[in-house]
C-alpha cells in the first residue's frame, strides 16, 4: 500500500474507527488524525444531547477533513477515521484528494452496540446507533475502498485491513 494515498476509516460509531486507523497509520508509517477533532462545538454538543447530525450540520465537518485530506494527498499520504456514511459525503471528500480509499469497518449491530456501551470518554451516546445504521449507504462497487469486519481485536481488523488494501492495489506492494 503506498504511503502517500489518503486512507479513510469509516463506519458507524462504535466500530473501532479511531483504533483501526491509529494501527493502520503506524504500520504504513504516515499520519493519523482523528475525523472527531473537526466537528465544530455545535454538532458535538447536538451529538452529546442524543440529537442526530442532518447533511447541512455535516457540511462543514466534511470540508474540514476534506482540507486535511488535500494537505495530506501526493507524496505525504496518511490515515483518517471519518464515519463517511453517505456516498455523497464520500464523493465529496474524493473530490479533496482522488486517489484516497475507503476502509469500511462493518460488523453486526449487537456487537456493535456493546462496544459503544463498554467505551469512556465519547461524545456519541448508544442511542444515535441506530440513526447511524439508517444513514448507512454501504460502499459501492464502483468506489475505491474495501469492507473489513470488526470481529475479533483491534490488531486482527488492522491486519485485516492492511491485507485487504494490498490486494486492491497488488502494484503498490
Amino acid at each position: 500500500m503506498s504511503p502517500q494515498r489518503v486512507i479513510v476509516v469509516m463506519g458507524v460509531a462504535g466500530t473501532g474507527k479511531t483504533t483501526v486507523g491509529r494501527l493502520l497509520a503506524e504500520a504504513l508509517g504516515v499520519p493519523y488524525a482523528e475525523g472527531d477533532a473537526f466537528h465544530p462545538a455545535a454538532n458535538v454538543a447536538k451529538m452529546s444531547a442524543g440529537i442526530p447530525l442532518d447533511d447541512a450540520d455535516r457540511g462543514p465537518w466534511l470540508d474540514a477533513i476534506g482540507e486535511w485530506i488535500r494537505n495530506r494527498g501526493g507524496l505525504r499520504g496518511g490515515v483518517i477515521a471519518a464515519s463517511a456514511l453517505k456516498r455523497a459525503y464520500r464523493d465529496r471528500l474524493r473530490a479533496a484528494a482522488p486517489g484516497g480509499v475507503f476502509v469500511h469497518l462493518t460488523g453486526d449491530r449487537p456487537l456493535i452496540e456493546k462496544r459503544m456501551a463498554e467505551r469512556r470518554g465519547h461524545f456519541m451516546p448508544t442511542t444515535l446507533l441506530d440513526s447511524q445504521f439508517a444513514t448507512l449507504e454501504p460502499l459501492q462497487e464502483d468506489e475505491p475502498g474495501v469492507a473489513v469486519d470488526v470481529s475479533g481485536t483491534s490488531e486482527d481488523v488492522a491486519g485485516r485491513a492492511l491485507s485487504a488494501l494490498r490486494a486492491l492495489t497488488p502494484h503498490e506492494n
